[in-house]
């Protein structure tokens, strides 16, 4: 017997698709235009972020292996800026958004609450895969940001039975690109060599040298067109503190003292090959691992984008008043905006790149053909 052919409405689930939007109703012919609106944005941004968690699961899980070869770093960076496409298609919603008037929400306002956007568990899902650690969440009014997605009397609910199983999936995205990173080549030298360690700590002192002669030429510039005796103390002491900051960063004198020697070396030496990558990139091989690091900060700009983006449509819309799950609201969406960065170092190194042809010259430039691979 032939089997039956598809059509388009089996295959998207078209009738299933359109009856969902009836709200707490259950029925969308009992809604306002504008509640069905604000339904149908939100269950797309769902969708939306359902696709943004299944490119980073696979990017990471790349990341995550032993050995990265560098034919897949193209993949990588295809649904890196996927996923930036997809951020950005959600903060366009907010266009769409705007359009509902302050008393157009209004009037379908309190039959939300106590529910919130926070308890998108997709969304939580996004910043714990990414690496945002539950020690540095912004409070929203609990102790533990996890109460806000079980239930009201405090038993698990999907969402929060998602988030938790997203706690448990190690690594985050964060870590296996660090790992990665701690085992790039630099000048030709990769962890497992003998004398590493003071091969990279060479490499990173011929950079800071570098650094310091580019920042102090660029200060005594900048002290000659200095108008007043104030700017120039202004201007040395803002200098030097940068010349100085090189060396902090490179070195992970930044961390915590308590940080042990092990892991203060291997930050120093991510935070190296970062550096190494971005003032090589002209190299063969460190080319898509310089567009993987673009495409990280892309993608992190567009999560800090529709994060801004968020709070002046909710500002907009409704000014600074509570939140509906009792957050600060406005000033809540802000602090995440300006707090919730993941990959800081990748960011932070840009800081210290210099032109071209103030680098210091490599010793083994040579590796860096296609003849070799990255481990």
């Amino acid at each position: 017997m032939p089997s039956k052919p598809t059509t388009y409405w089996d295959y998207i689930k078209v009738e299933e698709l359109l009856s969902l939007q009836g709200g707490i109703e259950a029925d969308d012919a009992a809604l306002v235009n504008d509640e069905v609106m604000f339904i149908v944005i939100h269950q797309i941004d769902e969708l939306w972020f359902k696709l943004t968690l299944r490119e980073l699961v696979g990017i990471r899980d790349l990341f995550a292996q032993e050995h990265v070869a560098e034919q897949s770093l193209s993949s990588v960076v295809r649904g890196l800026r996927r996923t930036v496409l997809l951020l950005q298609q959600v903060a366009h919603h907010f266009e769409l958004m705007e359009t509902l008037t302050t008393r157009d929400y209004l009037a379908f306002r309190d039959k939300l609450s106590p529910a919130s956007g926070f308890q998108s568990a997709q969304l939580r899902e996004i910043e714990i895969l990414l690496g945002l650690e539950s020690r540095d969440r912004i409070p929203l009014g609990h102790e533990d940001y996890m109460r806000a997605l079980q239930n009201a009397d405090g038993s698990p609910s999907p969402a929060s039975r998602r988030v938790t199983a997203r706690l448990a999936d190690r690594p985050s995205l964060r870590e296996a690109l660090d790992d990665w990173l701690y085992r790039t080549p630099i000048d030709g030298s990769v962890p497992e060599d003998e004398g590493d360690a003071a091969h990279v700590r060479a490499v990173i002192e011929a950079f800071i040298d570098a650094h310091a002669r580019e920042l102090d030429a660029a200060r005594t510039r900048a002290m000659q067109d200095a108008l007043t005796e104030g700017d120039r103390e202004r201007l040395d002491a803002r200098y030097r503190k940068e010349i100085a900051s090189a060396r902090t960063f490179l070195l992970a004198e930044d961390l915590p003292e308590d940080t042990s020697e092990p892991e203060r070396q291997r930050r120093s030496r991510i935070r190296a090959a970062l550096l190494f990558i971005e003032s090589y990139r002209e190299l063969p091989l460190l080319a898509w691992p310089r567009e993987v690091l673009d495409a990280i900060v892309a993608l992190e700009q567009a999560f800090v984008i529709f994060r801004q983006r968020h709070a002046r449509m909710v500002e907009r819309i409704i000014g600074r008043r509570t939140g509906t799950g009792g957050s600060a609201g406005v000033e809540y969406l802000d602090q995440t905006a300006l707090l919730y960065r993941v990959f800081r170092d990748v960011w932070a190194v840009r800081t210290l790149l210099l032109r071209s042809a103030a680098l210091p010259e490599l010793g083994n430039a040579d590796y860096y053909g296609f003849a070799e691979g990255h481990p």
